[in-house]
């Protein structure tokens, strides 16, 4: 075979290859973005929980968020978002100022960042279930 023609083949192929490869990431993607929307969030029993600070993380490919929670006579005090990796929903954050107002998780969403809003409430979740203590 002709030298052009192998190169022409093998970048051909390997065009091909990544093309592929990256529809394949879109729709695992985009189903996972869709799985997150109909997820219910449940809310944390606060009152076995005690004081403390703690750190959490929920990644859903596009949007990554990392938080720390402090809980103060089982009232949340305060969260502070760590990380958020987000395309056009940095307006979710605004989402941690429900969850101190309410003391809950079962909180709405902020309308246009669903998916980071969703995200950061599961970080959220992490840190209360898993209590893994920063202080």
């Amino acid at each position: 075979m002709k030298r052009p023609l192998k190169i022409f083949l093998i970048v051909g192929g390997v065009f091909l290859f990544l093309i592929l490869t990256g529809m394949i990431l879109f729709s695992s993607m985009g189903k996972g973005l869709e799985n997150l929307l109909t997820l219910e969030i449940e809310d944390v029993d606060l009152t076995t929980l005690p004081d403390g600070t703690y750190e959490g993380s929920y990644t859903q490919l596009p949007v990554i968020a990392t938080v720390r929670v402090t809980v103060v006579d089982h009232v949340i005090t305060d969260i502070v978002i760590v990380e958020h990796f987000n395309g056009q929903g940095a307006s979710g954050e605004a989402v941690v100022d429900s969850v101190i107002a309410a003391n809950s998780l079962e909180v709405d969403a902020i309308a246009g960042a669903t998916y980071s809003s969703k995200v950061i409430l599961l970080a959220i979740k992490d840190a209360l279930v898993e209590q893994e203590s920063i202080d």
